[in-house]
């Protein structure tokens, strides 16, 4: 082990198992040691650049024996993108960790009796699977070391992905595999055009440039949208739509929209058609849904489409029923279950989604969804319940924080004979099922690989109101 005043050296350092944030860990010296754009099972030399009370931060410096469990990436942005961390390992490994992430929140945080999981539903697809990506212009790109060392002049517009920690530059992406062929030709056109025609890339310091953002969604029924988000109106602004209108036909929905804010959030930003047809359609088994410019949709349909029907088989819900649907969205999971119930009551938080989830409801003639807006913690009172019915079934889909410890109070006080928790963050979950673990008891667990190549894991659980209750 060599040292210095700012770092060490760790040698022959086995990485044994795939922590959070996709960051990898190993053991040193009794304490645990961090490191990323490894496996578990290399074998290498690290520096620690980070020491704390508890733990090490480290970065690899050579790999001195390759585990079996490495895959190549495909990405050449692999390891300074940071958006694939487990890009280069294999794809059942990938899977293997998600679900010992999964029982490892469920023992170490929940601390309750639980069964044993089901095995981790996979993506058939583990490239081009999302249907939506978001990409920043920016007049200052990352550059590499070689290019810092040459002396010429280069161009430093980029458009593609913030790093981590800087929130003034972006790598440019000359080719994501999570994206379709076809979203990574047009976002390439639009900077190739912007950059030879002398548009300028957006300066997130200075809040200056005409190019700020790209936005670029597909559906399973080939509808394809792309929205440019510009600073403001310019004579450019149709030079640059006109181009892509004529030379991506295959658009059904071409928009801008122009934000003059400090900051990149469209939701409170008009959106503008400029060609085709304001929203996309979507299809999840036979319902239909409108797909708005700010509407949220999962980003993986096919493994959404399994998330849902592993939602609705445990919510085993009854013509009878009563089903309140919490944090509902845009309400894909109310729609996907309101045909086997009496009615279903969802509720949300913003204004927008709650328009298309009941938009979606007229285009599909279900009328026996009712869809609120509000403050989950405020509005779902004693009153609230007495007015719409006491649930028989609660699905709740919280975001990554998890429920408001009032909601789970409410939840306990009405006691719903069945709870399922979709939840995208097995952390919070886990903490959420165990204050209601008194009175509910964890019957099954369903992870779901919504993100393949990333660390993330979706999960459902089905909890019953304990028998003796």
């Amino acid at each position: 082990m060599g040292k210095s005043k700012k770092h060490f050296i760790i040698e022959d350092l086995l990485i044994s198992d795939a922590g959070s944030e996709g960051i990898c860990v190993g053991k040193y010296d009794g304490q645990v040691v961090f490191v990323s754009n490894v496996v578990p099972g290399d074998i290498i030399n690290a520096e620690v650049y980070k020491k704390k009370h508890s733990y090490y931060m480290a970065r690899p410096l050579e790999i001195k024996v390759y585990s079996p469990q490495r895959a190549t990436p495909l990405c050449e942005h692999f390891g300074v993108c940071g958006g694939c961390k487990w890009q280069n390992m294999q794809y059942d490994s990938q899977l293997r960790y998600k679900q010992k992430q999964v029982f490892d929140n469920f023992s170490r945080i929940g601390k309750f009796d639980f069964p044993a999981l089901s095995p981790i539903l996979s993506s058939e697809n583990i490239y081009a699977y999302r249907n939506k990506m978001e990409y920043t212009f920016s007049d200052k790109r990352w550059l590499s070391i070689e290019e810092m060392e040459n002396k010429e002049l280069f161009n430093l517009n980029g458009l593609g992905f913030h790093l981590s920690g800087m929130y003034d530059k972006v790598l440019d992406i000359h080719y994501c595999h999570l994206h379709t062929r076809m979203g990574n030709e047009i976002r390439n056109a639009i900077k190739s055009f912007a950059i030879q025609n002398g548009l300028s890339f957006y300066n997130a310091r200075n809040h200056e440039g005409l190019l700020r953002n790209l936005i670029i969604r597909h559906s399973v029924c080939g509808d394809l949208m792309v929205i440019v988000v510009f600073a403001y109106k310019d004579k450019y602004l149709s030079m640059l739509m006109d181009y892509i209108k004529v030379n991506f036909p295959q658009i059904t929905s071409l928009m801008y929209a122009i934000n003059d804010k400090l900051n990149d959030s469209l939701s409170d930003v008009c959106v503008q058609l400029y060609a085709g047809k304001a929203y996309m359609i979507e299809q999840m088994e036979e319902l239909l849904f409108k797909v708005s410019p700010q509407a949220f949709y999962q980003t993986n349909a096919s493994q959404a489409l399994k998330l849902y029907q592993t939602a609705r088989a445990f919510a085993k819900i009854e013509p009878h029923h009563i089903v309140y649907d919490l944090y509902t969205g845009t309400g894909t999971i109310a729609l996907f279950v309101a045909r086997h119930a009496q009615k279903v009551i969802a509720v949300e938080y913003v204004a927008s989604a709650v328009e298309n989830a009941k938009e979606n409801a007229r285009l599909n003639h279900i009328d026996n969804a009712h869809f609120f807006v509000g403050d989950m913690a405020k509005i779902f009172t004693d009153e609230f319940i007495q007015q719409n019915g006491h649930p028989h079934v609660i699905i709740t889909d919280p975001p990554r924080n998890g429920m408001h410890p009032e909601v789970i109070a409410q939840i306990l006080k009405i006691k719903p004979h069945r709870i399922v928790y979709v939840s995208c963050n097995p952390a919070t979950q886990a903490r959420d099922i165990a204050l209601m673990n008194p009175l509910y008891q964890a019957k099954a667990i369903q992870p779901v690989d919504m993100f393949p190549q990333t660390h993330h894991v979706e999960n459902v659980c089905l909890l019953e109101l304990r028998a003796t209750l």
